[in-house]
């Protein structure tokens, strides 16, 4: 798909808009997400000299957790053809998969990238190294453009590959009332029919893609857009109008997000369905707002299965880490997994705005990535973390990715490779069986290859999985 990027100005705000035969990704303006900001009175303030001090303690809660309930108890247990103990055998553990899932975007090679694809075998070895969860674009106005005619081939390769690489993959979104939700030949059908035609869209997709996409962000933005209903009364496919939310009671947004996460789950009972909003780390009444209709949800006995918290918005913010943990801490008596959904920290040399001061750098980029990674991956309800694109050639926020235009790593990637697969996987534990043939050790969750030398210099590998909520107590006849 042949796609032009147009840049305009609000203001002294700068936005962009991706056009590409009628798809419009829909974002508020910069001009709105000012509006809000400075209509929040609830901002939480410290002191600056007390700052480092704050995000020392949040840091070192995060990694006592992450020792916690990241990682579990394993016991290995060797015995011969006649149930004898084998003692003294050498003993190699590696981890070679995480359960916790660290994603990314997969739009560049998805077939909605802005340019044709670029340089597709370093971006999917970029990628790979890295991450094993991915984002499918599933934006309505994108994906059918016309009516009747999903263009789904071009979501296809993307996803096959992520599967034959072990790489988990979540479409996103099913119903969204931003414009980019809301194709306009929809608009111009009779209400219930385009009713009739969200509820064919999520069984098709929920149903054609179960076994390969159990992942879903069912309603994404319900809180800071309007209702299914108002949607289709604005024929323009406003943005500003879509967005503007003032008066919007949670009774008049329930009822649509309800009926999306029942059809979701009709479709397929065993996906995994993610109610997705922004604003939660920055505003708490947007916090409150989205709480309050999670509330009303869990009322209604919507079978919602995940809570998305977006981490981009406001844009050049770095978000507190007090405010990060009254938002998890808030969303915890869900007992949901939360997903840190979208996060994009920039190097556009931008001012910081919020918890810290300064100029979003590459090395202020890296910092607020490894500071926020570690205080999700910290938080014992967060699932997943995903970063909104991978390199500057294709990206939302202007110096926002993992990677420069020519795929080349910048300080941030280098940062987070570190965190995700050395400091956060538990490589080359070298043990030996004692007199009873067993070796006991401790690792983070996920996949493992165990390599065993026995006393005649024979080597075997076993393969175990150490999961959240097991014994994690393997016994095996060599």
């Amino acid at each position: 798909m042949t796609t032009t990027k147009i840049k305009f100005r609000i203001g002294a705000f700068v936005c962009f808009v991706l056009f590409g035969a009628g798809t419009i990704v829909g974002q508020p303006t910069g001009k709105k997400v000012q509006e809000e900001i400075k209509a929040s009175s609830k901002q939480t303030e410290v002191l600056t000299t007390e700052k480092s001090i704050v995000e020392k303690e949040y840091l070192e809660r995060a990694r006592k957790n992450i020792e916690q309930y990241r990682k579990g108890d394993a016991s290995l247990v060797f015995v011969d053809a006649d149930g004898a103990p084998v003692k003294n055998i050498q003993i190699e553990i590696n981890q070679v998969t995480q359960d916790f899932l660290f994603g990314n975007l997969v739009f560049d090679i998805a077939g909605i990238a802005t340019k044709e694809p670029y340089k597709v075998d370093e971006f999917k070895a970029r990628f790979k190294a890295l991450f094993n969860f991915a984002v499918i674009p599933f934006y309505w106005n994108g994906y059918e453009k016309s009516a009747g005619n999903p263009e789904w081939q071009k979501n296809q390769a993307a996803m096959e590959w992520c599967l034959a690489n072990g790489i988990t993959c979540k479409g996103h979104p099913l119903a969204w009332t931003s414009p980019a939700g809301t194709p306009k030949w929809l608009l111009n059908l009779p209400e219930q029919t385009a009713a009739e035609l969200l509820k064919a869209r999520i069984y098709n997709n929920v149903i054609g893609y179960k076994g390969k996409i159990n992942i879903w962000d069912v309603v994404n933005e319900a809180v800071n857009t309007v209702s299914w209903e108002m949607a289709m009364n604005d024929k323009a496919n406003n943005n500003d109008l879509r967005y503007n939310v003032k008066g919007i009671t949670t009774e008049q947004i329930a009822p649509w997000v309800e009926q999306a996460f029942k059809w979701a789950y009709n479709a397929n009972p065993e996906g995994n369905y993610i109610l997705n909003e922004y604003f939660t780390l920055a505003i708490p009444d947007v916090r409150d707002r989205f709480y309050q209709l999670i509330k009303e949800l869990e009322r209604r006995n919507t079978p919602i299965s995940g809570i998305g918290i977006q981490a981009h918005e406001p844009r050049e913010m770095w978000f507190s880490p007090v405010e990060m943990y009254k938002t998890f801490d808030l969303y915890k008596e869900f007992n949901l997994p939360i997903h840190i959904t979208e996060f994009i920290p920039q190097s556009s040399g931008k001012d910081i705005t919020g918890w810290r001061t300064g100029k979003w750098t590459e090395d202020a980029q890296a910092e607020f990535a490894e500071q926020l990674y570690t205080l999700a991956f910290g938080y014992p309800s967060v699932a997943s973390i995903t970063w909104w694109g991978l390199s500057d050639k294709n990206i939302w926020l202007k110096g926002g990715g993992l990677l420069d235009q020519e795929y080349n790593p910048k300080p941030v990637y280098n940062r987070l490779l570190k965190l995700i697969k050395q400091d956060w996987m538990t490589k080359n534990v070298q043990l030996k069986s004692d007199k009873n043939g067993q070796v006991a050790f401790r690792g983070f969750f996920g996949k493992y290859k165990i390599e065993i030398t026995k006393p005649d210099g024979t080597k075997q590998t076993l393969d175990i999985h150490m999961s959240d909520k097991e014994t994690n107590q393997w016994k095996f006849n060599l």
